[in-house]
Order: C-alpha cells, then structure tokens, then sequence
C-alpha cells in the first residue's frame, strides 16, 4: 500500500480564534464589539430580545392576527325538538342540515325549550344544555370528536 491509497480521513483542527490580527480571526474574534454577546459565558436563551417582548410573545398582540383553531359550530337544546325519541349525534346533525358536516367539532349550547326525550352523543355541551337535555327525560353522553376517514394513497391516482 503506497501512502496516497491510504483510507485515513484528515481531522480539522479547530480554528484558533482571538491570536492576533494576522491569524485571520484575531482581534474581537468574530463577536463584534462590546456588548453583552462579546463576553465569555454569554448566552441567551433563544427567542430572548433584550428585555423587551420576544417575537412569539408579540405576534398574537399584533392587528390582524387570528388564531388557526376552527371553531366549533353551535347546536342549541331548541334545535334538538326536531329529534324526539331518537339518538343525536354529529353524523345525525350533519343530514338534518345544522353543522355543516359530521367531522367539524360541535357543541351543544342551551338556547330554547326542549319539552321532548332526546339521547344525545357529542364532545362537548354546556352544562345549562347538558342539564337541558337531561330534565326533559333524555340522556347526554360525550364522545369523542369524529376524526376524518384516512384515504389511501391508491384511492388518490384515481
């Protein structure tokens, strides 16, 4: 084996900085000059400005800034009348029109007379709706929220 077949891979020596103006980073050593980020030990947490608000803290204060969570869409005890007798849920809500599908996050609301038995199966409810539904002889019972069939990726090319 001669010496420029070998498999040896060359380790980077460190660059050694502050040693002068001549060494190529000598002087300030790349840390500007002065000032908190120039001395030994200085390191501030990310995101950290100063004293002043960092940037994540300041962007929901911000005009113009609307949150990404969809809301969920409102089904009031009244609405429910319609349902005597029968067992509610979002798929249920979806075909009679109230939501505007099945897989939207609903909440019952208490708002308007519910005189009939209605058994209900939602996430979430008000506790004036849950004890709405549950005073006219119906039960209310909470579900998880109906997440979106997963589609294949064979499904798709179609």
């Amino acid at each position: 084996m001669k010496f420029h077949e070998s498999k040896t891979t060359k380790k980077k020596q460190a660059k050694r900085v502050g040693r002068g103006i001549a060494a190529g980073q000598g002087k300030t050593a790349g840390r500007g000059t002065k000032g908190q980020g120039a001395r030994t030990g200085s390191s501030a947490k990310p995101g950290f400005a100063g004293g002043s608000n960092p940037l994540m803290q300041k962007l929901p204060k911000l005009p113009g800034f609307r949150s990404h969570r969809t809301p969920a869409e409102n089904v009031y005890t009244g609405q429910l009348e319609q349902f005597a007798n029968k067992t509610v849920d979002a798929t249920v809500l979806a075909e009679a029109g109230l939501i505007s599908n099945a897989y939207v996050r609903v909440k019952l609301i208490s708002k308007g007379e519910l005189t009939k038995k209605v058994t209900v199966k939602l996430p979430s409810g008000s506790a004036g709706a849950i004890a709405a539904v549950q005073s006219a002889g119906g039960t209310f019972e909470k579900t998880d929220h109906l997440s979106r069939p997963k589609t294949s990726a064979k499904h798709q090319e179609k």
